[in-house]
């Protein structure tokens, strides 16, 4: 099943012991997100990683990937809107981003690609307050075979 409307979700948990009776179950898949070179150009500015092979499209056309791709680290930062796609927590108070597991990037994405996350909940245990849980999110490229990014993303929830 996938979410057809942006905000609109596929899994809606009604507190934390629904998620805890949740893990380890596929949770669904996100909409389509294009990235185009502006969003690059935003990333790359921001974080001062500059490096041709994202911002300068004619040195890159010449280059490896045909075109420029989109930084490894601005995928990761979007696996957390295109997971919001897929699921929410009703009857907490807040969520916080604890840190990433497992990172990789097996493919450049190509600036100009429309993008997907399918999402796993993975361990979830009790702290303090709530729970931590993993996400893993694969997130794949329109028409690719491989993804451009793997990710297990670890955030407390807390009520």
């Amino acid at each position: 099943m996938q979410a057809s409307i942006p905000g609109d979700v596929v899994r809606v948990f009604e507190g934390l012991d629904a998620v805890r009776q949740a893990k380890g179950e596929h949770l669904g898949v996100s909409d389509w997100m294009f990235i185009d070179q502006e969003r690059v150009n935003e990333f790359a500015n921001a974080t001062q990683d500059l490096q041709w092979i994202h911002v300068d499209a004619e040195r890159a056309a010449a280059g490896p990937y045909g075109g420029t791709i989109v930084h490894g680290f601005l995928t990761l930062a979007l696996c957390i809107p295109l997971y919001k796609q897929v699921f929410r927590i009703e009857g907490i108070r807040m969520g916080l981003n604890y840190g990433v597991g497992k990172v990789r990037f097996p493919s450049p994405l190509r600036v100009g690609t429309r993008i997907r996350a399918d999402v796993t909940l993975g361990d979830v245990v009790n702290v303090d307050g709530g729970v931590q849980m993993v996400v893993s999110a694969r997130v794949e490229p329109e028409g690719g075979d491989k993804p451009v990014c793997v990710a297990d993303l670890i955030s407390r929830q807390y009520i």
